[in-house]
């Protein structure tokens, strides 16, 4: 790749790294509206227990997205930083392709007596898209796909890892073959599904962001700028194998957001013995 689209990459995949830690996203929510104490952020994600929300918030506090103020009366109070409030919007991006692709589980709607996606948490949909998509090598071999269009495994090793052995491309893309991101002819040649494509608003404003550039320059990305309309494949089919079940047990929303915010008003619990579509688990 050009120096100037592999320097790009590099700042989106680290910045993925920021986000992908579990729960990341949801204390980012928390503080969305305004600065809060420990002990209410811990009342908002109350299934979280300290030994795992505490090292999340200080992660957060390292990376820059959180800053953390400190009186003299030992009150400290958590915040999102200038750069936690311009990741916002682009959560939104995010929120907006998993409420699209990412595979929910069907249910009665007793309105009409159809069978309809369960409502998810637009936070869960951030968490579940970044899982998609943040693990080594997914997004330079999504990147490459883009601007090689159908490729084999080799081209693809050659344009997305060139210092890393050929085989180390096939564990990645099979994985995004299996989250029907990437689709394989009987030749071997892999392309981009519907679902792939659609993630170039993701990578738009991720790269946006990590460039410190606002969203309305984002469509003029080198690689994901709008092209022309390509046939659907799979229109039926979710973009994802994740059984889309998260790990939050049966409690009161302890805190309230707007309609227009990234969280709907309570978490849905979606217990395990529901049946889930997918087979990989986190």
């Amino acid at each position: 790749m050009p120096e100037s689209i592999s320097s790009d990459l590099s700042r989106v995949t680290e910045s993925l790294q920021m986000l992908a830690p579990r729960w990341n996203v949801w204390v980012l929510m928390t503080l969305s509206e305004k600065p809060l104490r420990y002990r209410e952020i811990k009342s908002a994600l109350p299934w979280l227990p300290d030994g795992q929300l505490h090292p999340r918030v200080g992660k957060l506090v390292d990376s820059g997205l959180v800053e953390r103020t400190e009186f003299e009366s030992h009150d400290v109070l958590y915040g999102l930083s200038v750069r936690g409030r311009e990741l916002l919007p682009v959560l939104g991006v995010i929120a907006a392709w998993g409420g699209k692709h990412l595979e929910k589980e069907m249910v009665l709607d007793p309105a009409t007596g159809n069978r309809v996606p369960k409502e998810v948490p637009r936070a869960q949909d951030i968490e579940d898209t970044i899982a998609l998509i943040a693990p080594r090598q997914a997004t330079p071999i999504l990147w490459a796909l883009r601007i090689r269009g159908a490729s084999s495994a080799k081209a693809l090793a050659a344009t997305a890892m060139p210092e890393r052995h050929l085989t180390n491309v096939y564990q990645p893309l099979n994985r995004l073959a299996e989250d029907f991101l990437v689709t394989k002819d009987r030749q071997g040649r892999a392309e981009l599904t519907a679902a792939g494509r659609d993630l170039a608003p993701v990578y738009q404003a991720l790269s946006a962001w990590a460039a410190g550039s606002t969203l309305t320059e984002a469509v003029n990305h080198p690689v994901w700028a709008p092209k022309p309309a390509q046939p659907l494949d799979r229109p039926a089919m979710w973009a994802t194998t994740q059984p889309r079940i998260p790990a939050v047990p049966t409690t009161p929303a302890h805190a309230t957001w707007n309609p227009g915010d990234l969280f709907s008003h309570t978490a849905p619990v979606r217990s395990a013995s529901a049946g889930a579509t997918g087979g990989r688990t986190r």
